[in-house]
């Protein structure tokens, strides 16, 4: 298991813009000012992704 990303909020609604489901899903992506996102956080958001640490680093 890979250590996950540092990232900030702009970057990875960058890197999830990539990636556009067929029925339309999305995800809340809270993105503040030159915040990162702490492990819990992303964690969250990359299983309501269904993406996996290193898939996220393959976007970025």
């Amino acid at each position: 298991m890979s250590r996950t990303p540092r990232i900030t909020g702009s970057d990875l609604i960058a890197a999830l813009a990539k990636l556009r489901h067929e029925d339309g899903r999305s995800t809340a992506v809270p993105a503040h000012a030159g915040e990162t996102f702490g492990p819990g956080l992303l964690h969250k958001i990359l299983r309501d992704c269904q993406l996996t640490a290193e898939q996220l680093a393959e976007l970025l």
